[in-house]
């Protein structure tokens, strides 16, 4: 009898939910993990028989599913939380956020706000982030530092800022930072054209061409509130979702932001043309946008996926958080208690982020073949128990404070609650200095 062969992982969970296929949950199964991939799924008697790993490790109260995906982020943002709240949208943006970038916006910003970010991140269960910000290039060197999943948006607006003057510069020095991360393991770009009312059609136009030539997704504020919806209508005599579908922008590479004003058409559109929409539930609520209608662009065959916006508008990176949002508020939009249903929000938070970073051949669910970005989740705690449905459980009892372990690509990133090879002292001390910098200014 040949001995077991020897992998560098086998993680032992009484609950695995792989979310492909849709709302299986497996009990008392493993997943075995060798170079960073998941080699096999099967029952944990079976994986000690068959597999020698390294590392052996049991949750036995725990539930296993893959890392959540942030679909819609703006992470150096992180040392704005909280900055300005209680105000609507535009007044928060020119009257307060755009002004306090102005004076602080750089690459130390950047840095500090995005390792804050990762932390809790981590902390929180999400192990992939759809970034939109500035410096993409800080961004980037950023999360491969701490091993962290990011695709870096390369920014497009019309308007000066630290990081370009003009827009030729913004394109340069995009396709620079594209060229750079080209083949990274861990980080991948996209365009992040702010918004319709920001970015010009010549702008538009070229990101469409860049955007084919290079297959990188485009990821965009859209139909964010009813403002812009008539403001659109007054300057350019057409809604923005059909300003861009005449750009050539409506394809399989949109990534859709927001899109709290759609018209059945317009969900019509994005399904027929793979269009993926992010629903940024409790942002959308905060600064009164509106609400997406996340259960009718699920019905119609849209790719949905799930985002927390940043934390100058939200103000957590909590997708756990999220996803209960999305599931009540979800309900009451389409006032039908089997709306956005639990299988079905936590699927958006995994799969559909994925897929709609283009990446869901390689993460977003726990099938053999795909990176080992894993979550534990620890159930066997005074407000999880009884547990009747393990998914309908994490969606509408968890926390994200009950995440007791997260690897990424294989590697541990949370063990029992602690970051590992993160100084959190260091990072804590950072925000300290920048909130005392921004409070002043």
């Amino acid at each position: 009898m040949s001995p077991a062969p020897i992998v560098d992982l086998v993680i032992e969970a009484r609950w695995l939910i792989p979310v492909e296929p849709h709302a299986r949950v497996l009990d008392h199964h493993a997943v075995v993990v060798d170079a960073g991939r998941i080699v096999a799924l099967l029952p944990i008697t079976e994986a000690r028989q068959k597999f020698a790993p390294r590392e052996r490790v049991e949750l036995a109260g725990h539930a296993l599913i893959p890392g959540l995906v942030n679909a819609h982020t703006h992470n150096p943002m992180t040392l704005m939380r909280g900055l300005a709240d209680d105000v609507p949208f535009m007044t928060w943006l020119k009257d307060h956020v755009w002004p306090a970038e102005a004076k602080v916006m750089g690459p130390e910003f950047v840095r500090d706000g995005v390792e804050l970010a990762i932390a809790e991140m981590i902390r929180g269960g999400t192990t992939c982030c759809n970034e939109n910000y500035f410096y993409p290039d800080v961004q980037a060197a950023t999360y491969r530092k701490f091993g962290f999943r990011a695709l870096i948006g390369l920014p497009v607006i019309e308007f000066p800022t630290p990081w370009a003057s003009s827009r030729d510069e913004y394109f340069d020095k995009a396709l620079a930072v594209h060229d750079d991360l080209r083949g990274d393991a861990l980080v991948g770009t996209s365009f992040a054209p702010h918004a319709p009312y920001t970015v010009s059609n010549e702008s538009f136009e070229r990101i469409q061409m860049l955007s084919g030539q290079l297959d990188l997704p485009v990821h965009l504020h859209l139909h964010e509130t009813a403002d812009e919806i008539r403001d659109s209508l007054k300057e350019f005599g057409m809604r923005p979702f059909a300003r861009i579908k005449q750009l050539g922008l409506v394809n399989e590479r949109l990534i859709a932001v927001h899109m709290t004003q759609l018209t059945e058409g317009e969900i019509a559109d994005c399904a027929t043309h793979g269009v993926s929409i992010v629903h940024n539930v409790e942002s959308n609520m905060k600064l009164l946008s509106g609400f997406c209608p996340a259960e009718a662009i699920r019905r119609a065959g849209v790719n949905l996926a799930m985002g927390t916006d940043g934390c100058a508008s939200n103000n957590d990176l909590d997708l756990f958080g999220e996803m209960r949002s999305a599931a009540l508020v979800g309900k009451l939009v389409a006032g039908d208690a089997a709306a956005m249903d639990a299988a079905s929000v936590l699927r958006a938070a995994t799969l559909g982020s994925a897929r709609a970073l283009g990446w869901s051949d390689r993460i977003g669910s726990i099938e053999v073949g795909k990176q080992a970005d894993l979550v534990a989740v620890d159930l066997d705690t005074i407000e999880s128990q009884p547990v009747y449905n393990v998914i309908s459980q994490l969606i509408y009892a968890a926390s994200r404070h009950q995440v007791s372990d997260v690897w990424i690509g294989g590697e541990r990133k949370l063990r029992e609650r602690r970051l590992i090879d993160i100084d959190t002292a260091e990072i804590l001390a950072k925000a300290r200095r920048w909130q005392a910098r921004i409070a002043s200014t």
